[in-house]
């Protein structure tokens, strides 16, 4: 056992030997040299510099008020397309661009209490618009389903009727009075409203050929006007009103008896001979001019007519002495707005092909729908003001040359012209602004 411990008793440590290792420690410490003074350090013997000012805080939020009180710290943090959003419209005049207030705007839902009759006119243009866009294609469904199904040999004899039928587009084609005056298509004109402005008198012993203008996206105007009873008949009574659209229309099962019911006949040259060519008069064939192609340039605010290099309506009214009325439709570029298709763009190319390819052009449009204005495929509602021209006689010429049929043609773009400056003021277009020819 050592020296200084007793059995039973805790051990001790040495006594001062905690000591010890302190003062070793600090001798250690004054035997090494001193640290050279950093930056901000004062050196030995020196006064400290005295304080730097603090700099204001850039955050408006950070600093208070004149009146004590903190301003309120913004929202939610923007992303870098928002805050450059923010800084091009600060420097714009404080204003943010509006493609970028479109991502977060809300959908404008329409009130509950609209009057029905607001209502009706918006069922009316809806089943419109399903007529135009896609019963085609519904109708062309059924006939499948007919010929695949039980009830085939319905289809068989519809076969049959279409082969004896197949010329009656070109013949005048088959109206019926009744379609024409569905109440409906009453509540359709009204939802714009549509209407049509008379100029001058047409009398009845001639044949006119109407050069409608602009194409529009749709042609609400033409169908409005010339499709439906009694507008035209009441200004023009003696003058029926023939309006030609694409032969391919009339090759879909169904859809065909439907159009030719609201008036509608061939494009085709041997249509548009066949309504001018009444002994009688009083047949007035109404030609867009523009074509499927125009309605790429549809876009509101929109002057630009396809017009330039489309002389064949000019030869025909020659060869039959057909007086030809300019006709123009105030308000049909307004019914939609259509994507970005500038050209030369690619998509403006692409919808060039596919017109070439199909005989049709296909516009991306939209406008409103059925519970809101946000988006849809709706029109708008935009009146729409058609005015006919005075007519310009044309003297029978069953051979014309390349001279007169260009001499006609020039003055057809003339008096074009004229009736859209006389009238353009009366349907808000600024005094500045005029037609564009391509």
């Amino acid at each position: 056992m050592r020296s200084g411990s007793r059995r039973g008793e805790p051990r001790q440590p040495p006594v001062g030997g905690g000591d010890v290792a302190a003062a070793r420690l600090r001798s250690r410490a004054r035997a090494l040299p001193a640290p050279a003074p950093g930056p901000g350090l004062p050196r030995p013997g020196r006064a400290a510099p005295p304080p730097r000012p603090r700099l204001p805080d850039p955050r408006p939020w950070a600093a208070p008020a004149a009146g004590g009180a903190r301003p309120a710290r913004p929202g939610p943090r923007q992303s870098g397309a928002q805050r450059a959003g923010v800084a091009a419209g600060a420097g714009a005049g404080g204003s943010v661009p509006p493609a970028l207030l479109s991502v977060s705007m809300k959908v404008e839902f329409a009130p509950i209490n609209i009057p029905l009759k607001r209502r009706i006119q918006t069922v009316a243009v809806l089943q419109w618009i399903f007529s135009f866009l896609l019963l085609a294609e519904f109708c062309f469904g059924f006939f499948v389903i007919l010929i695949l199904g039980n009830f085939w040999f319905l289809a068989v004899l519809y076969l049959l009727w279409l082969y004896l039928d197949w010329g009656t587009p070109c013949a005048g084609g088959r109206r019926s009075h009744w379609v024409r005056s569905w109440t409906v298509w009453k509540y359709f004109r009204e939802y714009f409203p549509i209407h049509l402005i008379k100029t001058s008198e047409l009398n009845p012993n001639h044949n006119y050929l109407l050069g409608f203008h602009p194409h529009g996206v749709l042609v609400a105007g033409a169908f409005g006007n010339f499709c439906t009873d009694p507008p035209f008949k009441n200004l023009f009574p003696g003058l029926t009103p023939y309006l030609h659209i694409m032969p391919l229309w009339f090759g879909c099962p169904f859809f065909r008896e439907y159009i030719m019911s609201a008036g509608m006949v061939s494009a085709s040259k041997e249509s548009v001979s066949h309504v001018l060519s009444n002994k009688g008069g009083g047949h007035a064939s109404v030609i867009v001019i523009g074509g499927a192609e125009e309605s790429l340039n549809a876009h509101p605010g929109s002057l630009t007519l396809n017009i330039l290099k489309r002389k064949g309506f000019i030869k025909m009214a020659l060869k039959h002495g057909a007086h030809l009325v300019p006709v123009f439709s105030f308000g049909e570029n307004e019914l939609f707005k259509q994507v970005a298709n500038p050209k030369g763009s690619w998509l403006r190319n692409v919808q060039e092909k596919l017109q070439k390819i199909m005989g049709f052009a296909l516009p991306l449009f939209h406008a409103r729908g059925v519970f809101q204005y946000s988006f849809g495929l709706i029109p708008y509602r935009q009146p729409i003001h058609t005015v006919v021209g005075s007519p310009i006689p044309v003297k029978q010429n069953l051979n014309p040359t390349t001279e007169e049929i260009d001499q006609l043609h020039a003055l057809y773009l003339q008096k074009l012209k004229k009736l859209f400056e006389e009238h353009k003021s009366n349907y808000g277009i600024p005094a500045h602004k005029s037609l564009i020819f391509e």
